[in-house]
């Protein structure tokens, strides 16, 4: 079991033994999301502490959508939990990239990948995609990305 599982199952039960429902029903979920990736495919495996900041980084996106979504259809109190949700997941997730930083790593990594126009954009993904590991939003990185190669 990786560190961070275990951290998450400890909180688990103290949020639990608090009687905090909104903690421990998020907790749960995520849980059960690391439980579903960690079962899928061929076998069995144990999840490393990527791979849960991964799941974790899937979660939080969806409580970011949810949240949106609720907001544009004029539901206020269930935007609300998804948010709270939201905040329950990035307590352990790494700390969000700034975009001045985010700049930074993709102008190394253009650099480093000799990009030079927007058609070699995958060449650029391919090389950063490490060096950002769940710090930024997917979303957020190709439209850096796809500006740095002046598309």
């Amino acid at each position: 079991m990786s560190s961070l599982e275990k951290q998450l199952r400890d909180d688990l039960t103290d949020s639990i033994r608090a009687r905090d429902e909104l903690r421990s029903a998020t907790l749960r979920m995520a849980l059960t999301a690391m439980k579903n990736e960690a079962v899928s495919g061929a076998e069995a495996r144990e999840l490393t502490d990527a791979e849960v900041v991964t799941v974790l980084g899937r979660e939080a996106k969806k409580r970011r959508e949810s949240a949106t979504a609720y907001d544009d259809a004029a539901r206020p109190e269930l935007a609300d939990r998804e948010r709270a949700e939201l905040q329950v997941l990035e307590a352990y997730l790494p700390a969000q990239l700034s975009d001045d930083e985010l700049a930074a790593l993709v102008a190394a990594a253009v650099a480093e990948s000799g990009a030079d126009s927007p058609r070699m954009m995958g060449a650029v993904m391919k090389v950063l995609t490490p060096k950002i590991a769940g710090r930024a939003d997917g979303g957020r990185v190709a439209s850096a990305v796809k500006a740095a190669l002046g598309s």
